[in-house]
């Protein structure tokens, strides 16, 4: 069987956000260029739900900034913050949502390695930075493998982090993790319970 094949298809992406955020955990993102071959497993996520989100960067429409998150499903949103560190996104939902899912924390196997906890530590170690802003994340120099779908009870769920700008939507329980996994944020309590589609 070839790689290819295991690759996470548009489709997967193309649906709500806190669902493909779910789902990503345990799956291992590959980049694979002229920087080399490198990947890791994805050991958690956060959603952001569109311009009605007021932590979601597409809360003030379309800009030359955020007209990436307003596309197509499958396509990578990348932005540097604090002007140092590179955070990625996966596009989700159908073009025109404005939904995403960042990548908070993965796992690189094998040692030594860099911390990937944290999304400007993801970025780093993987050599992710604003030339990947738009890429496909179904080609071969990137992708997602597909791996078993975890059980409710490897999950843990709860509010996403540095948000608290955005009311009501800061305690939104909107960031997931493998629980347990010594690469993802501490302070996790509750388990996940599996997103319901928005209709």
């Amino acid at each position: 069987m070839s790689e290819q094949t295991l690759w996470l298809p548009r489709e997967f992406f193309a649906r709500d956000a806190r669902i493909v955020a779910l789902e990503l955990l345990g799956k291992t993102l590959v980049l694979d260029d002229e920087r080399g071959r490198r990947q890791a497993v994805i050991v958690e996520t956060e959603a952001y739900l569109g311009p009605q989100d007021q932590a979601a960067h597409s809360r003030r429409g379309i800009t030359p900034r955020t007209r990436v998150m307003f596309g197509p499903a499958g396509h990578a949103y990348v932005y540097l913050i604090y002007g140092m560190h590179h955070c990625v996104n996966l596009v989700s939902g159908v073009e025109g949502d404005g939904t995403a899912v960042l990548l908070r924390a993965a796992h690189m196997p094998g040692a030594p390695a860099p911390s990937l906890s944290g999304p400007g530590r993801l970025c780093r170690g993987l050599d992710i930075d604003r030339h990947y802003n738009g890429a496909d994340v179904c080609t071969p120099s990137l992708h997602v493998l597909d791996a078993p779908a975890l059980t409710l009870e490897q999950v843990r769920i709860g509010p996403r982090v540095g948000v608290d700008y955005a009311g009501q939507w800061a305690h939104a329980p909107l960031r997931y993790a493998i629980a347990g996994h010594p690469d993802v944020s501490a302070g996790w309590g509750s388990k996940a319970r599996r997103p319901r589609q928005q209709t």
